[in-house]
């Protein structure tokens, strides 16, 4: 096959994670050292930076392997993100949006085209590939995964989520101490981010299968929240013991599609139709004061659970530059219209390992990964050993950031 020669540019999009940029690492190491690649630009705050021609050029930031290892520990998104959607083919600024981005690929010789991100941000790369194909205009457009709501098809898991799930879980046994402290009888509800997958909420177990504290119901979307069961549940509970810890995804919903939280919500909703989800916690500390009337707290994790460094697994920051870098050898051997993914490369119970491969974008753009069946018990609220299995090998290993005067050190660009 013919080398196509050019430049490279990657953005990123989306929430943020722990390890989003240690994906960039990669993509940008990978493009320096391909033969056929001569520079490697960012774009600033996605496809929007994009269209701004907000470009800067990485080849000069990025010369030392000191300078990649510190980006690897640097949490968020160091190029920036955004939430924009590109047109459909029947909106009126279709033309003119995707002409634009044509336009800035001219200027500056781009031919691989290279974006991290989430469900949302494959929707981009999927219209920008069939755009490119049918314009004629050569580039090699790849998705890389990114999301700590492990929600992809595709990809085993999804870099950022092993992460997140180990701080969840670090939390978790660290709440569930200091709540066991007192005799009073007491319930703590703990919200955790994941609008429509439960995996995260799911990590709030792991305790159990290492023989540690585990919160005592844990509650995920992909299953019908009852309110009245809620309360069986929490008065056999409380009948056991004084204290309880409850785990509970953001996106709870009732059996008619209605959000838990949703009297606690603005009704607002991002590019791509999303409601802003948050005060699944609260109205369920309110509803439970007021049944029960113990005492009750909700504890929100928010957005430390996407930017804690501090407490990142090796094992996630590890397949993120590396799932970036091999997004970059697949392009340079001419593929195209693809996103990246991870695969388990192991038997089970052998030591964990995993592989790089990728999957045509059309198969996963606007699509949503569940938790199976299988992964939840009977009654709805716990997850079984076999789902925690499954996650326990990705938080694995401590990656710190470097320290100086005792605060972390991170990259900037």
């Amino acid at each position: 096959m013919e080398l196509l020669h050019g430049n490279a540019i990657v953005g990123q999009s989306g929430g943020p994670t722990t390890a989003i940029n240690a994906t960039l690492a990669g993509v940008i190491s990978g493009a320096m050292n391909a033969d056929c690649i001569d520079k490697v630009y960012g774009m600033r705050n996605g496809i929007d930076g994009l269209l701004a021609d907000r470009v800067v050029l990485l080849n000069e930031l990025f010369t030392e392997r000191a300078d990649f290892e510190r980006l690897k520990r640097t949490p968020a998104a160091a190029l920036g993100s955004c939430r924009k959607k590109l047109p459909k083919e029947e909106d009126k600024d279709y033309e003119a949006t995707f002409e634009r981005i044509i336009e800035i690929f001219k200027k500056y010789d781009i031919r691989y085209f290279f974006y991290i991100g989430g469900n949302d941000s494959m929707d981009t790369v999927a219209k920008l590939s069939k755009y490119t194909t049918e314009c004629g205009y050569e580039v090699r457009v790849i998705g890389v995964p990114k999301t700590i709501d492990n929600d992809l098809l595709g990809t085993d898991h999804t870099p950022g989520f092993g992460s997140a799930a180990k701080y969840i879980s670090v939390t978790m046994q660290e709440l569930l101490r200091d709540t066991a402290v007192y005799t009073v009888k007491a319930v703590t509800v703990v919200e955790i981010m994941g609008r429509d997958a439960g995996w995260l909420t799911a990590s709030s177990e792991l305790g159990r299968v290492l023989g540690l504290p585990s919160p005592d119901l844990v509650y995920l979307p992909e299953r019908d929240f009852n309110m009245d069961e809620f309360f069986e549940d929490l008065s056999a509970a409380l009948e056991k013991k004084p204290n309880i810890v409850v785990a509970v995804s953001e996106g709870l919903r009732m059996a008619d599609g209605t959000f838990v939280g949703e009297s606690a919500q603005s009704g607002a909703v991002d590019a791509f139709g999303h409601k802003y989800l948050s005060g699944t916690g609260k109205a369920l500390e309110l509803a439970i004061k007021e049944k029960l009337g113990c005492k009750v707290r909700s504890i929100e994790l928010n957005l430390s659970q996407r930017c804690a460094a501090h407490i990142a697994s090796k094992c996630d920051i590890e397949e993120s530059f590396g799932v970036g870098s091999a997004a970059v050898s697949a392009a340079v051997q001419g593929v195209s219209r693809e996103m990246m993914v991870i695969l388990r490369d192991n038997d089970p119970g052998e030591p964990y390992s995993s592989v790089y491969g990728h999957m045509d974008i059309d198969l996963i753009a606007n699509k949503t990964k569940f938790v199976p069946k299988h992964f939840i018990n009977e009654r709805g609220n716990h997850v079984t050993d076999e789902c925690l299995n499954y996650i326990l090998p990705l938080i694995k290993g401590e990656c710190y950031p470097e320290y100086k005067d005792g605060l972390p050190v991170f990259a900037t660009i």
